[in-house]
């Protein structure tokens, strides 16, 4: 059982969402790199030239375009190449999350980017078993936490023990709600979509909790994979009954393997160390 917490601050979800705007304003590039991704009309040439603004963020993309996980090691060597490799659904990703400060892991929830980056790789790889692209599934589980970091922006203290109380995504989830009225990566939706993110990316976010939900199957999945990663004593739930069957339990343990090989490097090129 959940131990009483000390009484939550009250939770605005305008607020929230305003004061993200407010971030947007003291990184006018980043937030232009996003409207720009989002643009119908937009090329690789144009999205890199504004992306060439930011020093940090272009430096971030190089190096994720480098990484093992696109397998092009030290053969990108022009920015525009890099907005080719690694797509403009991840360019947008990684300029959200430098518009959002996840980039600051001193504002973050302990283990934040290892939970991020592992349900983003395990999305990745286990997307074609869902009939989802691995570049698509990547940027989902890397913006999924955003709920989370907002949460704990708002409550560290109530957030980081909440957190500790609750060993399930699940638990954590309904003991958001009880607690916000709204769970992390339900805020999470609807920061994606205030901010012009495909229903593609929201729809995931929104089934989460629905087992019979083939849309949040993937997600599900991926979340289970970092959890048993990153929670320590954490109880693992069957895959067959977050997925309805399409991943069974005998496949899991590769997927495992290569999150836990890739995962540091991945976290590396998201925050620029």
């Amino acid at each position: 059982m959940t131990p009483s917490l000390a009484a939550a601050p009250t939770f605005d979800l305008d607020a929230v969402l305003a004061s993200i705007d407010t971030m947007a304003a003291q990184k006018p590039v980043a937030a232009q790199v996003v409207s720009v991704a989002n643009a119908e009309d937009t090329d690789a040439k144009a999205l890199s030239q504004t992306l060439a603004l930011d020093v940090a963020l272009a430096s971030r993309v190089m190096k994720l375009a480098n990484s093992a996980y696109f397998g092009m090691r030290g053969r990108v060597t022009s920015l525009q190449f890099a907005v080719t490799v690694i797509g403009f659904t991840t360019v947008r990703t990684m300029a959200t999350v430098a518009l959002t400060d996840l980039d600051d892991e001193s504002r973050l929830p302990a283990d934040f980017w290892r939970m991020s980056t592992g349900a983003a790789l395990a999305a990745s790889l286990l997307a074609p078993r869902f009939g989802e692209r691995p570049q698509d599934a990547l940027c989902l589980g890397l913006l999924a936490p955003v709920g989370i970091a907002l949460l704990h922006h708002n409550d560290p203290e109530g957030h980081r023990e909440l957190t500790a109380a609750e060993s399930t995504c699940l638990g954590r989830r309904t003991a958001e709600v009880r607690r916000y009225g709204i769970h992390a990566l339900r805020l999470t939706a609807v920061a994606l979509e205030q901010w012009g993110f495909p229903s593609s990316m929201i729809a995931p976010l929104s089934a989460v909790d629905d087992l019979a939900a083939h849309e949040g199957a993937l997600l599900r999945a991926a979340l289970e994979l970092a959890s048993r990663l990153t929670v320590v004593d954490y109880v693992p739930v069957p895959v067959e009954e977050l997925t309805g069957g399409v991943l069974r339990e005998d496949a899991v343990p590769p997927v495992l393997d290569r999150v836990a090989a890739e995962a540091d490097e991945l976290r590396l090129a998201m925050l620029g160390d």
